[in-house]
């Protein structure tokens, strides 16, 4: 069997693999951005509790790997609590607060960077702090921080192979499989990884599109 026939053969599965790996960071990427959200304003909150909560998020995501965090998520709390859940859900729960505690960074940053007069407009206009907050703050932090969620996404996108040692099929998984009726890694893995390039460097393309774009409208 040659190069193009294996890739024949081998196609439907590892696309299938694909599928399946950005719908994984793409839900991951919602709830991680919500997790975010409220994580960063935790962090920036005056009640000491809140802000040492977000502190604790943040240390744990950066000071364990997605690896250890899937695990102790599919076999720790599962075997803890006598339960039973998908490699999907565990690996979306992982993901999403692996990526939560990075963004919760990212949105800190966006939320400080929004012009403090933002605030004072809106009290005048009668909006309580909870209104200014949601209405006119995360929606300008939101928007000059997409640039930085995309790019998280890429990572995220990357960081999903990670959770194929839970038995989750999507694409390096996949590829795995493949191997192992066929035996032809070298090849294999050639696939896998043009796959991962390509969706990669067409979401880097679209985080610098945005980018330019929210730099053109804060100038006019």
């Amino acid at each position: 069997m040659d190069f193009f026939e294996l890739l024949k053969e081998s196609l439907p599965m590892l696309m299938q693999g694909l599928m399946l790996t950005l719908q994984l960071s793409a839900v991951s990427l919602f709830f991680a951005m919500i997790i975010g959200i409220v994580a960063s304003l935790m962090g920036m909150s005056k009640n000491i509790v809140l802000r040492g909560i977000n502190r604790v998020l943040v240390a744990v995501v950066r000071g364990t790997p997605l690896l250890v965090q899937a695990f102790f998520i599919y076999f720790g709390i599962t075997g803890l609590l006598n339960i039973r859940i998908t490699a999907f859900l565990a690996g979306v729960i992982a993901l999403s607060f692996n990526a939560g505690g990075y963004l919760s960074e990212i949105f800190r940053g966006g939320i400080q960077a929004v012009d403090p007069g933002q605030r004072e407009a809106a009290r005048s206009l009668g909006l309580s702090a909870a209104q200014t907050t949601w209405r006119i703050i995360i929606p300008q932090a939101i928007r000059i921080c997409i640039p930085s969620v995309v790019n998280q996404w890429c990572i995220t996108i990357k960081d999903t192979s990670i959770i194929s040692v839970i038995g989750l099929a999507e694409l390096t998984n996949a590829g795995d499989a493949i191997i192992s009726r066929t035996y032809r890694s070298f090849e294999v893995w050639i696939m896998v990884g043009v796959l991962y390039f390509i969706v990669i460097w067409l979401l880097t393309k679209l985080a610098r599109f945005v980018e330019k774009k929210v730099s053109l409208d804060e100038q006019h």
